[in-house]
Order: C-alpha cells, then sequence, then structure tokens
C-alpha cells in the first residue's frame, strides 16, 4: 500500500487556468497525483470499507484528522480535538424473525415472515412490539398546503396503521416531493397513526425492484443518541412500519371499493392521486430486535476567516468518511471472493476533494474572508446520521453557518463538462455555484434523475432542515455522464459494490478538477458581500427558515 502525498502546495497561486471542451485541465495548485493517493489509502482493502464504528473507519478519521493539522486548520470537534464523537444505536433484527398476519374481509389469516414478502422495520426504543390494528389507505401519505395536498382528507387514522404508496405523486416538484416522500412517518403521526406500511407503484417497483429491496433485508437499522438516552426518532409515535410486496399488498385490499390496480394506474399518470379510504382488513406486525451502542467520530475542522467582520460566519463543505464495510460470505461463494466495498468513489471522492480544497484555502495568500468548517462526516451509509449529528450540535451556532456545500461520489470516470447542484432552485447558491464554474467551461444543469430522490439522500439534507441554504455537488450528465452513471448505478454497477476501487478506469485529473471546481465555490460563497440567502416564497427556506432574509426570486 503506498502512502499518500503530502508535500505543501505554499505559495502556489489559484489562477484561473484554460479549460478544453473535454475538461482535461485544471489548475496546478490541485494535484491529480495527490488527489489519486488519497483515495488509494483511504479505498485500501486495510481499510475493510470503512463501515460506521469499525476499526477502517477509525484509521480513516485518524488519517484525514493529521491531514487537516498538517495543513495548520484548527480543531473543531469535541474538548480540542479534531473528533466529534457520536454515539450511536445499532438495531439489529432479534432471534424470532418478524411476522405480519392478515385477517377480515372474508379472507383466512395468512401469515409472512420478514424477507419473503414482507420487510418489517426495527424501531430502536421498542425491543419487542406485537400491534394488531385496522388499516385506512392514505393514497401517497402526503399532506402539504402550499401544493395543495391531504390525502388524509376526511380519513381517520387515529390508533391504525395507514398504507401508503411509496413515493409521490407524478408532476410534482422532484426536490419538494423528495422531502414530502422522506417525511411521511411524521405526517402519519400528525395525524394520530401508529404504524405504517407501504406498498410500490408501477414507478416504484420499476425503479427498485423487489428482489433489490431484500438485499437489505437483514440489515442493522441505526440511530444518533440524544441526551434522553435514546434513539433519536423524528417520529416516535410511528412504533411499526413495513413494506409490502404483491401477495401482501393484495390480501390488505381484499373487498376494498377500489382494486389495486386501478390504484396504480391512476398514480401512473401525471398528477395521479389517488384518494384513500379505510380497508376492511387488519394487520398485526410482530418484531423483536436487539440493541448496542457503537461509537464512530465525525471529523471536523476550522479555517478562520480573514475579514475582522465576516470571520464570525461560516461556510461549511462536506463530505462523508464512511462507507459500507464488508459484504457477508454466501453460500457458493468462490474462494478469496472480493467481500470489501472500497468505496473509492463512494466517497473517498469526495473527501479527496474536501481536503484539496482546504490545502487550498489554507496555502492561499489571500485566505477567504468567512470562516470555513470542513466537515468529514461518519454514518452517511446508516441515514446520514453524522451530518444530522453536526447540524444539530454543531462547532458553531447553528445561525452562524450561512451555506453548505456537500461533496458525495463524484463520479471521476469521463471529463465531466457540467455539475448538478442539487437544492440549486431554492436559494442564491444556484447562480454563486454557476458563476463559480463558468471559468472554467462548466455548466450548471438542473436535477437529470428526479425518480431517485437524491435530494434528501445527501448530508446537505440535514443542513437544509436546519435552515441554513445548502447544495449537493456531483458531476453533471453531458459528454458521456449519462452512461456513465447509469452504469455505475445499474444492477451490475459497481455502487454499494466491491467493484467500488481502485480498479475502475477513474480519470484523476477530473478529481483535480472537480476539486478546483468546490474551490471556486468555496471562495464565492466566503469571499461575498452577501451571505447565501433564501428565495422568497421558497418551499424549503419558509418551512425551516421563515425568519430568516430573502433573496427576490431571480
Amino acid at each position: 500500500m503506498k502512502s499518500p502525498a503530502l508535500a505543501a502546495l505554499a505559495g502556489m497561486s489559484l489562477l484561473a487556468s484554460p479549460v478544453t471542451a473535454q475538461g482535461g485541465s485544471a489548475d496546478p495548485a490541485f494535484s491529480a497525483d495527490r488527489f489519486k493517493a488519497t483515495v488509494g489509502f483511504l479505498a485500501d482493502d486495510l481499510l475493510e470499507g470503512r463501515d460506521t464504528g469499525s476499526p477502517g473507519h477509525a484509521i480513516a478519521a485518524a488519517y484525514v484528522a493529521s491531514r487537516f493539522a498538517e495543513l495548520g486548520l484548527k480543531p473543531a470537534g469535541d474538548n480540542g480535538s479534531f473528533l466529534q464523537q457520536v454515539t450511536l444505536q445499532q438495531t439489529d433484527p432479534g432471534a424470532n424473525p418478524a411476522m405480519v398476519t392478515v385477517s377480515g374481509s372474508g379472507l383466512a389469516e395468512q401469515s409472512w415472515k420478514h424477507a419473503t414478502d414482507v420487510l418489517v422495520g426495527l424501531n430502536g426504543n421498542e425491543p419487542k412490539l406485537d400491534i394488531s390494528a385496522a388499516l385506512v389507505f392514505v393514497g401517497y401519505g402526503i399532506a402539504n398546503k402550499r401544493l395543495g395536498l391531504n390525502d388524509y382528507a376526511g380519513l381517520d387514522v387515529k390508533g391504525k396503521i395507514v398504507v401508503t404508496l411509496r413515493g409521490f405523486p407524478k408532476g410534482l416538484p422532484s426536490e419538494e416531493a423528495a422531502h414530502l416522500s422522506a417525511t411521511k412517518r411524521q405526517v402519519a403521526q400528525d395525524h394520530g397513526a401508529i404504524g405504517l406500511v407501504s406498498i410500490g407503484t408501477i414507478l416504484s417497483m420499476k425503479t427498485r425492484p423487489w428482489e433489490r429491496m431484500l438485499g437489505s433485508a437483514d440489515k442493522p437499522d441505526f440511530s444518533w443518541v440524544g441526551a434522553d438516552g435514546k434513539a433519536f426518532d423524528e417520529a416516535p409515535k410511528i412504533r411499526i412500519t413495513a413494506t409490502l410486496n404483491e401477495p401482501v399488498a393484495q390480501a390488505i385490499f381484499a373487498g376494498a371499493p377500489q382494486t389495486l390496480a386501478a390504484i396504480r394506474a391512476l398514480a401512473d399518470k401525471t398528477g395521479g392521486k389517488p384518494k384513500g379510504f379505510a380497508l376492511k382488513t387488519r394487520i398485526r406486525i410482530q418484531s423483536e430486535s436487539l440493541t448496542r451502542r457503537v461509537t464512530s467520530p465525525n471529523v471536523v475542522a476550522l479555517l478562520p476567516g480573514s475579514d475582522p467582520m465576516l470571520k464570525n460566519e461560516y461556510v461549511v463543505l462536506s463530505g462523508h468518511l464512511d462507507h459500507i464495510g464488508i459484504n457477508s460470505s454466501r453460500p457458493g461463494d468462490p474462494p478469496g471472493k472480493d467481500r470489501i466495498n472500497n468505496g473509492a468513489l463512494d466517497n473517498a471522492a469526495g473527501v479527496a476533494t474536501m481536503l484539496e480544497v482546504a490545502r487550498a484555502a489554507a496555502s492561499a495568500a489571500d485566505r477567504p474572508r468567512r470562516s470555513i468548517i470542513f466537515l468529514a462526516s461518519t454514518g452517511e451509509e446508516k441515514g446520514l446520521l453524522g451530518a444530522d449529528y453536526y447540524a444539530r450540535h454543531p462547532s458553531v451556532p447553528i445561525g452562524a453557518i450561512v451555506g453548505n456545500v456537500d461533496l458525495d461520489m463524484p463520479l471521476l470516470l469521463y471529463p465531466f463538462t457540467d455539475v448538478t447542484a442539487f437544492g440549486a432552485d431554492h436559494s442564491t447558491l444556484g447562480p454563486i455555484v454557476s458563476q463559480a464554474v463558468t471559468p472554467m467551461g462548466v455548466k450548471l444543469s438542473p436535477d437529470p434523475m428526479p425518480q431517485e430522490s437524491i435530494f434528501v439522500r445527501s448530508d446537505h439534507y440535514m443542513f437544509v432542515k436546519q435552515g441554513v441554504p445548502a447544495v449537493f455537488l456531483a458531476t453533471g450528465f453531458a459528454n458521456g455522464g449519462e452512461a456513465a452513471w447509469e452504469k455505475f448505478l445499474g444492477p451490475k454497477g459497481a455502487y454499494h459494490h466491491p467493484d467500488d476501487d481502485m480498479n475502475q478506469t477513474i480519470d484523476w485529473q477530473q478529481g483535480a478538477r472537480f476539486s478546483e471546481a468546490n474551490y471556486r465555490i468555496m471562495r464565492a460563497m466566503a469571499d461575498a458581500d452577501t451571505v447565501p440567502l433564501w428565495y422568497a416564497k421558497d418551499f424549503f427556506g419558509d418551512i425551516f427558515a421563515p425568519r430568516a432574509a430573502k433573496a427576490p426570486r431571480p
């Protein structure tokens, strides 16, 4: 295993350099070789996939902390260190498999074990559950006055288990819809439900087939632990959740006034919003779980701003350090099968980008005016946990954090000529990003895959929920990007697979260019006279920062 290059870049300027149409050059301050060395260390087999709470992740955290120290950054973790320790609760299935039983409407009672045609969620605060309740179909399970949606209108769900369609209505703005889809449990709780089960739509079953969902059937659940000693849960009154495959979905709709086929056909139309109704069946869900505590650190560093007035405002550059560890062995595996998920692109490449930006910022003759916080988070693969914990327990007052750019899985397999900033339409970060990368010959493109709900699946979303304008930056679909992304995310792609390693044909020069792009964005945020602002009457700005200053929408 080669050691990463740690040579300083003192005295190197950050002047713009010409960029070819194929994106072949980058400012010399950003080193493709150093970028490769960083990824190579973090994606080495010795770190065993950097699973949250594992020795490999601890090594990676110590490595990033040492790089921050080498650059002269200030510790911004616990007790004067670079590490912010996060206590997590791991919840695993118990000895007896969870069970779902459906009865009523003249049906003979039918039962299914977890990981057959049902997937039963784990409750970190209730290790043994046996809940029986009536069922109410609530369409997509979404309620939002702003968008004129209320799937609960006229329905009594108090003390009952709601049945929702997966996803959201076609035709909704993708990022708003992703948020509404991610908060269905909270909405169900607000209406008095005690549980939630979901069923597939035509689109969701195509996007994520049941066989793919079964791949995560036995994975543990994680939550960070609050000061009260409990696993944090935004919807604690939703005591049980489950996802149902076709035989179970058909069973719970027995005797219903509408067939599941008719409901799905309506949901598959643009603007289709199936209306809810009480079902004639009941469901019983039994579940057992075991818990243990795991400690895993965020790595946090601070570069103080140079402006006496603006240095008390902070820009956060984040990227998750964890990955998914080692796959379990399976019967029939050939000897020596590679089971280590190295996470070279997801997300050693994002952390390497962060370190390149930190080096450039720390060595610049003209230091950024605002202070910069560099956050290498833990537990992203477990549910954005490290970023959520940091956003709720920040190193500085949350109101002093003026913006966040998150770096997660830049796909460096082609010469990118555009970037996507998920969340760019909601604040002045959109034009900031666009203007910052334009001198490189790079364009800003809209969300190319809204069906994937990317906006709620990376760490920046946790800053958005605390009222901070934030974007997640990714390489775009132009110039071969679409084919590269489809292959990487496809059924045989390297995403969350041992093939995401150093044997990929990674274009390291694109890593240097991506670092330059993010440095330009960071400097634009840090040096501007005005902080990033939510747009007036923006969906997310109004929900999470109602009293913050707003900018007119262009």
